[in-house]
């Protein structure tokens, strides 16, 4: 009957004045890209191969040949993460990009940038697994693959973007972190954040601090892994600098020549200040914020990537009817920010939303020794707000979410 047909009024945006338009989160990450290699002063190349949800990136790049961007399409992933590897060696930066899967495929790839020192992202569009598992639906299944998925103690940087915008600023972080470190980053989104669209409002790209690259032209006293002795980052010379012929591969360097070595004690040295090199990336980098709520409290909801949208909206709610509870939202994922610990351990409970099975809540316990609860959803879907509402709800009654 028409009386039992009710009405629902979506008040206008309060939105900051400004030109918008609909971005895509694989739209964003291309634009970021370009606008990161451009404050790098550098070319961008991308070697990818096509994979469900990561492939419009490569679509989306392909399309931009104007901005000096090179796109090549892989015959397989290992071939599109060393086409990466090469670009980087010779003065550009490298680009790769998959899904879970394909991550996997790349590993040795990652493994040699890493151990040869090369600044290089790898995007990972996340989709349910394992193997082909469900490759158009969403998940947060591929942290523990960013964070810990390499053979020997090899970390990189991880960040992940929360919202189809954020995609941008991500991506600028991304060139910026492994431009400065001289490593490769790990950027992770999901099927969720590359197909979505919102309105974003378009920035001022003379407003983006540049971080220009210098390379290393001096021959003098030089090797290919001489140091910045603050971010411990080596030396990038390009190939054809007179004087600076130099050698760089898979196997284990000497610390004090840049030749190879068996030898022990230069292992653990060189694996130290790997190690040690991705730890200071969080000195240079602004504390955790809290995205809403009070830095202290009975309970925070900590997630990170696309569940941004659904858990501040829960917690918005929650707030409004008089509820202890803040929103923390994590994007740089490895390392974490030097303030996490303090944070944390100024609430009561932490409940960690995830599309996985507890894979950022795992972190957080190892890390900082907190008791943190998951709710965990493997559905392929988004959650939805009224289920973290009652999580929030479980959690300040009885200190589960269910």
């Amino acid at each position: 009957m028409p009386s039992e047909i009710s009405t629902y009024v979506v008040p206008r945006a309060d939105t900051a004045p400004g030109t918008y338009r609909a971005v895509t989160g694989a739209e964003a990450i291309a634009w970021g890209l370009i606008a990161g290699a451009q404050k790098a002063g550098l070319k961008l190349f991308f070697g990818s191969y096509p994979i469900t949800p990561a492939s419009p990136l490569l679509h989306a790049l392909s399309n931009l040949r104007q901005y000096g961007v090179v796109t090549f399409q892989a015959e397989d992933e290992i071939a599109a993460a060393c086409s990466a590897i090469g670009a980087s060696w010779a003065g550009a930066i490298g680009v790769t990009s998959s899904s879970g899967p394909g991550i996997a495929l790349k590993g040795e790839a990652i493994g040699l940038a890493i151990v040869a020192e090369l600044p290089m992202i790898i995007v990972n569009s996340q989709r349910g697994g394992p193997s082909t598992g469900l490759p158009t639906k969403t998940e947060q299944s591929d942290l523990h693959q960013a964070v810990y998925g390499r053979n020997a103690d090899t970390p990189v940087p991880v960040i992940a973007s929360c919202t189809p915008g954020d995609c941008f600023e991500v991506a600028i972080e991304a060139v910026r972190i492994a431009t400065t470190y001289m490593t490769p980053v790990m950027l992770l989104t999901d099927g969720y954040l590359a197909n979505a669209a919102e309105p974003w409002r378009i920035p001022n790209v003379d407003d983006i601090k540049p971080f220009p690259v210098k390379f290393r032209t001096d021959p003098e006293g030089f090797h290919p892994y001489l140091r910045d002795p603050k971010t411990l980052a080596r030396v990038w010379a390009i190939p054809g600098t007179p004087g600076l012929e130099h050698r760089i591969g898979g196997i284990e360097k000497d610390y004090d020549t840049g030749d190879i070595s068996y030898e022990p004690d230069n292992h653990h040295r060189m694996t130290m200040v790997r190690v040690n090199r991705i730890k200071r990336i969080a000195e240079d980098l602004p504390d955790q914020a809290v995205a809403l709520g009070n830095p202290k409290g009975k309970l925070a909801v900590v997630g990170w990537g696309s569940t941004y949208g659904a858990i501040n909206q829960a917690v918005r709610r929650c707030r409004e009817a008089g509820l202890d509870v803040s929103h923390i939202h994590i994007r740089h994922i490895w390392p974490m920010l030097k303030n996490m610990s303090d944070l944390l351990r100024g609430f009561d409970r932490i409940l960690v939303p995830e599309m996985n099975a507890g894979q950022l809540r795992t972190v957080l316990r190892a890390e900082y020794l907190v008791d943190a609860k998951g709710l965990n959803q493997i559905s392929g879907q988004p959650f939805k707000v009224v289920d973290l509402e009652a999580a929030i709800r479980n959690m300040l009654e009885k200190g589960e979410p269910q």
